[in-house]
């Protein structure tokens, strides 16, 4: 039996049920919806909303009534656009747009102050977004499979990015950019087109870097501390005189719950990851976060 469809407008039957222990979280993703019911956006005191793999195609510009909302996952759809009214919700610090089809984001996305961290893979970006260089406070950037080959000279500006996933996009050089981001812990460019790199010793705090699946002959000049993943990364960890760093996962875990800013990168050693549908999609881990 297939999951039944509600009406454009009509919370779902269980909504109640849900909202009835105050937490303020209401959980639709995986039930049949065209359109966000207009009956989920006059309720005002909502901090979390997934409505992952729903057949999702467009978000009600009253969806900005969702003034107190945290946490907003829409992943999995089919979503084209975003309205206007997604970039007045003051509160929000999570949002995962992954795996839609976007093409670009609103020039007012730059308005969404308090976001922390930004799922936006599996999309239809061929530049990177430019209101995303004002979010100074932006500290985790998933935007893997997409169709990037360039980088911003601006991309600096980002001064609270600490993990950034660029993983299964068209990059050829490695982008410039990259070498004034100081604060990276994590830097994932797995499965591009790279067939070199520059001395990455200016990536003071990096923590991570992943180059797996490039057309390389061997990893790239970093510091001692940083874990390597790619053609031959092992051997070149065995060369150090330090013992081989610990590897922090590379991929960051799906998280819904509000813990420090550390826990933004990967997730949180306890939080609740929520299987995204499908079982071809890549494995989500959930870790402790990267020390300061």
């Amino acid at each position: 039996m297939g999951i039944a469809e509600s009406t454009p407008d009509e919370l779902p039957s269980d909504a109640e049920e849900q909202l009835r222990n105050g937490e303020q979280q209401l959980e639709l993703s995986g039930r049949r919806l065209r359109r966000l019911p207009s009956a989920v956006c006059a309720l005002s005191r909502l901090q979390k909303l997934y409505v992952s793999g729903t057949g999702l195609r467009e978000l009600p510009e009253e969806i900005e009534e969702l003034r107190e909302l945290r946490i907003l996952a829409l992943d999995f759809n089919k979503l084209e656009r975003l309205p206007d009214g997604l970039c007045r919700l003051p509160r929000l610090t999570r949002l995962y747009l992954g795996s839609n089809r976007l093409l670009a984001l609103p020039a007012d996305f730059a308005q969404l102050q308090s976001l922390r961290c930004l799922w936006i893979e599996g999309n239809f970006l061929r530049r990177f977004p430019r209101p995303l260089l004002r979010l100074v406070a932006l500290q985790s950037l998933q935007m893997g499979d997409n169709r990037l080959r360039a980088l911003p000279a601006e991309l600096p500006r980002m001064t609270g990015l600490r993990g950034l996933w660029l993983y299964g996009n068209r990059f050829e050089e490695f982008p410039p950019a990259l070498l004034r981001m100081g604060r990276l812990h994590i830097l994932d460019l797995d499965r591009n087109r790279l067939g070199g790199f520059p001395d990455l010793h200016p990536l003071r705090a990096l923590r991570v870097f992943s180059y797996d699946h490039n057309p390389v002959t061997g990893p790239p000049r970093v510091a001692d501390t940083v874990f390597l993943v790619g053609e031959g990364a092992v051997e070149r960890m065995a060369e150090r005189d330090e013992p081989t760093p610990r590897p922090p996962p590379r991929r960051p875990a799906r998280a819904f719950e509000d813990e420090e800013e550390e826990d933004l990168l990967i997730g949180g050693a306890g939080s609740r990851a929520l299987r995204p549908p499908g079982d071809s999609l890549r494995a989500l881990e959930a870790a402790p976060g990267l020390g300061t």
